[in-house]
């Protein structure tokens, strides 16, 4: 099973951003994903289209199940 975990902002224009990370630790709480998204957004290291991230609009963790039927 696939995990990633889904990081969503809006940038100071309103543009919708989502960050994700694959495969993320099993313990997160949502205090501990917040305060990181506080954390990046605080950094500046991610623009978009000239407008940095501002705030932090949710984060969730989904899950993919895959089976193979045929391959080629």
């Amino acid at each position: 099973m696939a995990k990633v975990l889904q990081l969503n902002f809006s940038t100071a224009a309103g543009k919708k951003v989502m960050l994700t990370v694959d495969e993320p630790r099993t313990d997160l709480t949502a205090l501990a994903v917040e305060t990181a998204m506080q954390e990046i957004i605080a950094s500046g290291v991610f623009v978009v289209e000239g407008s940095p991230l501002e705030t932090s609009k949710g984060a969730r963790i989904v899950e993919r199940n895959v089976t193979e039927l045929a391959q080629g």
